[in-house]
């Protein structure tokens, strides 16, 4: 279920993981996604209800690596690169839910990952 590559953002390896994320308000991980890309990136809690969006912003080019294998799932949590607008997005060093670094599959942005409470 991980990736890797060597040297991303030219300081060390970094594993690559499907986002996972916390409910801002109540910190439950049963978060699904509610929308498609085409329109917006809300989330909702199972256990709260509570909804949020994801967003990234662009922190520099982490150079080519392969996209980890993993079974697709509608209702996991996703986001947009903020350089290409791709969904190939994926959490880059732990995998767990609080860590803000992602990168981008599809251009090779190493990218910070963002909650916006709606």
């Amino acid at each position: 279920m991980t990736g890797s590559t060597s040297g991303v953002g030219g300081s060390r390896d970094l594993d690559f993981f499907p986002i996972r994320v916390a409910c801002p308000r109540c910190q439950s991980l049963d978060v699904t996604y509610t929308c498609e890309p085409k329109c917006c990136f809300n989330h909702l809690c199972g256990s709260c209800y509570g909804t949020f969006e994801l967003k990234t912003t662009l922190r520099a080019d982490a150079g080519p690596f392969k996209a980890p294998a993993f079974e697709h799932d509608v209702f996991r949590a996703t986001v947009d690169c903020a350089r290409c607008r791709g969904v190939n997005v994926f959490l880059a060093g732990s995998g767990e839910p609080g860590n803000a670094e992602a990168a981008c599959a599809d251009c090779g942005a190493l990218l910070t990952l963002e909650i916006e409470t709606t």
